[in-house]
């Protein structure tokens, strides 16, 4: 998901970074190829060929569905595979990174840790090499800030104890009122640090995993992951949007965001629902108090 909103809105977000993510587009509209092709790549599922993702996402762009590829050049792209990751095998991150220097765009590809599929953190979690929930492993690996490092730049020290605020907000006015339609919690959650709150501050967009949603695993993986830390003393709102398992009108047992289409045909671009919503709330942060 980080990488499709990165691809859809590329005038305005100037790096991303995906944890066992694939390239643009992968799964072309289709549950079959997301969970074959796109995850565990075969001799009868192959990934897709990345040249031809290239040209759809060109597509798109010249009918204007996302902003022009030639901001992709400049973007700071960081990318982590675990070698235990057997639901993400590494040959689809690595397309990831081969579809990023299509566009010349230098992505650092982390591959050396013995991670499951989670998010790597220095201490919380289960043991690296593990693949169960909450999806948060300890691999003595900062993964958030590697990251952060990477797409900003030179970082303070982190906060031993974040003292900024982790808060909810209505997600119901970012989604036509109906969050769960789009299979989108009615609440999600930002870390703001109290020099952000009378002061203007970079944003950084956190989309958690599979199974991962507030709604799921309670705050475990919004204290967890590592963010909050580095955000509280390098002057970062860290946002946390959310989703929700659904099974009607959409089928989104899992509560993944959409990478697949869930939610119709245009989920990718910037017309899709997820992503119209959280772009209303990049805005609404950006917005001058009133």
């Amino acid at each position: 998901m980080a990488v499709q909103f990165h691809v859809a809105h590329s005038r305005i977000v100037d790096g991303v970074a995906a944890i066992a993510g694939g390239p643009y587009y992968c799964a072309q509209g289709s549950v079959w190829t997301a969970y074959y092709n796109c995850m565990a790549p075969g001799l009868w599922t192959p990934l897709p060929d990345i040249v031809l993702l290239k040209t759809a996402t060109d597509f798109l762009a010249r009918s204007d569905r996302i902003d022009g590829t030639d901001h992709l050049a400049a973007a700071r792209v960081w990318l982590f595979s675990g070698r235990n990751d057997q639901t993400v095998k590494p040959e689809v991150v690595k397309a990831l990174s081969g579809y990023y220097a299509l566009y010349k765009a230098s992505a650092r590809l982390v591959d050396d840790k013995p991670a499951g599929h989670a998010m790597v953190t220095e201490k919380a979690g289960n043991d690296c090499p593990l693949t169960e929930p909450p999806y948060i492993n300890h691999c003595d690996y900062d993964a958030a800030g590697e990251l952060l490092k990477h797409l900003l730049g030179p970082l303070s020290a982190s906060a031993t104890s974040p003292g900024g605020a982790l808060m909810p907000f209505d997600q119901r006015p970012y989604a036509n009122g109906d969050p769960e339609a789009i299979s989108m919690a009615k609440e999600g959650l930002v870390f703001v640090p109290k020099s952000c709150q009378a002061a203007a501050c970079r944003i950084h967009v956190v989309f958690h995993g599979c199974k991962q949603s507030a709604a799921t695993i309670g705050e475990r993986f919004v204290r967890e992951a590592g963010y909050n830390r580095w955000a509280d003393t390098n002057r970062l709102i860290v946002l946390y949007p959310q989703t929700v398992e659904r099974y009607f009108p959409v089928f989104n047992p899992r509560g993944c965001w959409d990478w697949w289409g869930y939610t119709g045909p245009l989920y990718h671009t910037r017309e899709g629902p997820q992503i119209r919503a959280v772009k209303a709330m990049l805005a609404r942060l950006g917005a001058p108090r009133s």
